[in-house]
């Protein structure tokens, strides 16, 4: 099957499920927006990225650490894990050394 075959197939099925879902006659649907979305779901149902880059065919599993970086809900996740560091914040003072060479200048 050729990628324009693909695509083909694919505009048909589409034309076919907008007339139970209209709003996909108002989307672009690519066969590589269906492949990076199955991905990122696969991503998020956390699968390994490197069985990803299998599944996707990809040379190097750098291609696919793509879709990692892509994936704001888990940066999210991660970031709602951190906790806040147990410091006291203080104004930085320069000293009279820095002061004056920065007068220098």
């Amino acid at each position: 099957m050729t990628r324009c075959n693909v695509a083909q197939r694919l505009a048909l099925a589409v034309d076919r499920a907008s007339a139970e879902q209209p709003s996909l006659k108002t989307k672009r649907i690519t066969p590589h927006s269906l492949r990076h979305t199955t991905a990122m779901h696969l991503l998020q149902s956390s699968v390994l990225f490197n069985i990803i880059a299998l599944w996707l065919g990809h040379e190097s599993t750098n291609t696919t650490h793509r879709y990692v970086e892509a994936n704001l809900e888990m940066k999210e996740k991660a970031l709602a894990r951190l906790k806040a560091p147990d410091i006291k914040l203080q104004r930085f003072r320069a000293g009279d050394d820095l002061m004056k060479f920065l007068r220098s200048l």
